[in-house]
């Protein structure tokens, strides 16, 4: 149930204007709800009674935000929210530099709020920050489709208010997953997956016991697999050669420059290794990585009984979007199934340490915990930031990553501001490290 502040709180924000500040006015978000729980809400009809006694078939659309509205995840999860026009009503937009992108996402969707990294004004509509949209009346759900830790204090923002928060982001659960599912227990709000590997454990785990947001004891072990990204054919010798440009040549998957680039090194994954342990409650003893080239099954969960449960379709991201916005509802969407009989042989391989030696790393820094997460985090962001404009080579970001790790003096995480130092620590000395 909400708390009565919420129910209460004024849609007043202040907007930027190229003549100061101009006070925007309040928008009608939706209807509002009763006083009932807002969580998992009967998406179909409602009966609502008419001042005439007559009843009424009511849909009551589920009030969403999109943080990172114009990236890879963003555009996608209103590709699907297009597709349910009824059940969604979209509240608010947050955007980095693509301003004009933005602009028709607001008019499309007749979007009220908006935050910007450009310091632009939107005639019609308001602008606040992303925390600010996370706790916008009316918000069901967040999503957040951003990289790096931007979204951090949106993202406890919506957790605090008791709001769901589906998250494509491996940072934020990466440097915080305790801080943020410590925050979520305490607000009962929910985590759910967006990462087609984490969905599929989701999916895979739902009637074992639980809702699939919590490894039962009858899991023996989780199955991650990989495509092995644009470098996993690439002779070792080469890899010292190879360039941004062929970084970003995924064999499989479409995606931003970033997290393409962190699945040439493996990062990317065992940033999602770190988020299961989070996102389900389970240690990295029981989860493990495999190479599958075809991306077509996403994770697998094995049981004490010696059975396994597979998730399988293909590589599009719409399917694990649609899953996590329209739970626990399944319904018909514009992907299609796999035709198995075309797709052959399905294959399987381990991680090898010599191709990707960040991985490791990166598993370490996730086993010890408190801030060596959040500064391996910090220190790849700025190690790919680097090799993409041509200032190192590829093997200079596993190479920064290991002596971050040896670098850094972990403290535990009790607040936001014990995240944001490891980072800005970690920045510097991989700025160093790397010049």
């Amino acid at each position: 149930m909400r708390r009565g502040r919420d129910r209460r709180r004024s849609a007043r924000v202040w907007s930027e204007t190229a003549g100061g500040r101009e006070r925007c006015r309040r928008h009608r978000a939706w209807p509002r709800r009763s006083h009932g729980s807002h969580r998992w809400p009967n998406h179909g009809s409602r009966n609502a009674c008419a001042d005439d006694g007559i009843y009424l078939a009511v849909t009551v659309p589920r009030g969403v935000v999109v943080l990172g509205s114009t990236g890879s995840i963003g555009t996608q999860t209103l590709d699907v929210i297009r597709s349910f026009p009824n059940r969604f009503r979209v509240l608010g937009l947050a955007a980095g530099a693509s301003t004009a992108l933005l602009e028709r996402q607001l008019a499309e969707f007749d979007v009220p709020w908006y935050s910007a990294a450009a310091n632009i004004a939107i005639p019609g509509r308001c602008r606040t920050t992303m925390v600010d949209l996370a706790r916008l009346d009316g918000v069901d759900l967040v999503v957040v489709a951003t990289t790096s830790t931007s979204a951090l204090s949106a993202t406890l923002a919506a957790l605090d208010r008791g709001r769901d928060v589906a998250t494509a982001n491996k940072e934020v659960l990466v440097a915080a997953g305790e801080l943020i599912t410590r925050r979520a227990a305490a607000a009962s709000a929910r985590i759910l997956p967006i990462d087609s590997e984490h969905s599929a454990i989701w999916q895979c785990l739902r009637g074992e016991g639980s809702d699939g947001l919590r490894v039962p004891d009858s899991v023996s072990r989780i199955l991650l697999t990989a495509s092995g990204g644009a470098f996993r054919d690439t002779p070792l010798d080469d890899l010292p050669m190879v360039g941004p440009d062929a970084a970003l040549k995924h064999p499989v998957w479409r995606m931003g420059a970033k997290i393409t680039i962190d699945t040439a090194t493996l990062v990317n994954k065992a940033f999602e290794v770190i988020e299961s342990r989070w996102l389900f409650d389970v240690w990295f003893d029981k989860i493990r990585v495999l190479i599958h080239r075809e991306s077509i099954i996403h994770s697998i969960v094995q049981f004490v009984d010696g059975s396994s449960k597979a998730q399988l379709g293909l590589p599009d991201m719409r399917v694990p979007i649609q899953y996590a916005l329209t739970f626990p509802d399944r319904l018909s969407g514009p992907v299609e199934a796999p035709d198995y009989a075309a797709l052959g042989a399905l294959t399987f391989s381990s991680v090898d340490a010599r191709r990707y030696p960040a991985f490791d790393v990166v598993i370490e820094a996730g086993r010890r915990g408190l801030t060596y997460p959040a500064a391996i985090s910090a220190t790849n962001d700025v190690a790919v930031e680097w090799f993409a404009s041509g200032r190192c080579a590829f093997p200079a970001i596993a190479d920064t990553l290991a002596r971050c790790l040896d670098a850094h003096d972990g403290v535990p995480i009790e607040s936001e501001a014990d995240v944001i130092e490891a980072e800005d620590w970690a920045r510097q000395f991989a700025r160093h490290a790397l010049a």
